[in-house]
């Protein structure tokens, strides 16, 4: 049974949504929500600029230098910032043991696909380039930045690059169009993720390109030879159906996938793991399988 924190996080969220029609309000409600989340006295920042991405790295006492996640936000390509993610991302660092590198990707509709793409495989290729052995290297990302982990993912492949130990999905947003059942099925569950709103995202993200390109809806893409994937989803969601159809289609190609539900959570419910017990377990989960596989 959920936690009783949990109907509390779901009321607040209710009553204050964070999509709206304008990107800029989106923009600044994700920015205020995060301010709630204050990062604890002893993590580390850094700002760099990874392959000419605006990053930042983000590592708790602990953390082993050589071991990194290159965290992807989410936000539907159009919100979300370091700034948004950077509590979760700091409790990451902890249960890993290890060093985040936070990545500001260019946002739609001002920078559309596949900018996005370019910048999270830049960042990755620089972190080959400062001698990070891809071994100890997981890509980890959040609905779109889920989405986006996957995508990074078939597109290393597809240059050939050194890929990295496994990649971490949590609620990924993988099918643009939402054609999964759980889009209608689940609707009345989800506070925060409902079909109109997604399709305009999709829209700023897309712009002339199609739906189904695989690089965008990784969904459609040929996953073959990808590295171990760990799929956190909350069986209250809208895309659940996205985490499960990607569960599936991984492992028709051969890649080893752990599918997580989690009964009764929303979407992301790990962002809100300063308040939500389920998101401090689920994170200690992704801590330990990101110890296992580098």
């Amino acid at each position: 049974m959920a936690s009783a924190e949990l109907q509390t996080l779901i009321a607040q969220l209710r009553s204050q949504p964070i999509l709206s029609p304008s990107v800029a309000e989106m923009r600044a409600g994700f920015e205020m929500m995060s301010q709630t989340f204050p990062l604890p006295a002893d993590v580390t920042r850094e700002a760099v600029r990874a392959g000419g991405v605006p990053s930042e790295w983000i590592a708790a006492p602990d953390a082993d230098p050589g071991r990194v996640v290159l965290y992807l936000h989410g936000g539907g390509y159009v919100i979300g910032s370091i700034n948004t993610h950077r509590e979760m991302i700091a409790r990451i660092s902890r249960a890993a043991s290890a060093r985040c590198l936070a990545v500001d990707y260019r946002l739609a509709p001002e920078h559309p696909f596949p900018a996005a793409v370019e910048d999270a495989t830049a960042a990755y290729l620089w972190l080959l380039a400062q001698g990070v052995s891809p071994k100890r290297i997981v890509i980890a990302g959040d609905s779109a930045g889920g989405g986006l982990t996957v995508a990074t993912l078939v597109n290393l492949r597809d240059r050939r690059a050194a890929l990295p130990a496994a990649g971490v999905c949590l609620s990924p947003w993988v099918d643009l169009e939402g054609i999964g059942e759980s889009m209608t099925a689940r609707a009345a569950l989800d506070p925060m993720v409902q079909k109109a709103h997604l399709t305009a995202l999709a829209a700023h993200y897309l712009g002339k390109t199609d739906v189904r390109t695989p690089l965008a809806a990784p969904l459609y893409a040929d996953l073959t030879g990808l590295p171990p994937l760990y799929i956190q989803v909350g069986t209250a969601e809208t895309l659940y159906d996205d985490s499960v159809r990607l569960a599936e289609r991984a492992r028709k190609a051969g890649v080893e996938v752990i599918f997580e539900p989690w009964e009764e959570m929303i979407h992301v419910f790990q962002v809100f793991a300063a308040m939500l017990p389920e998101g401090r377990q689920a994170i200690e989960k992704i801590g330990e399988f990101v110890r296992a596989r580098t």
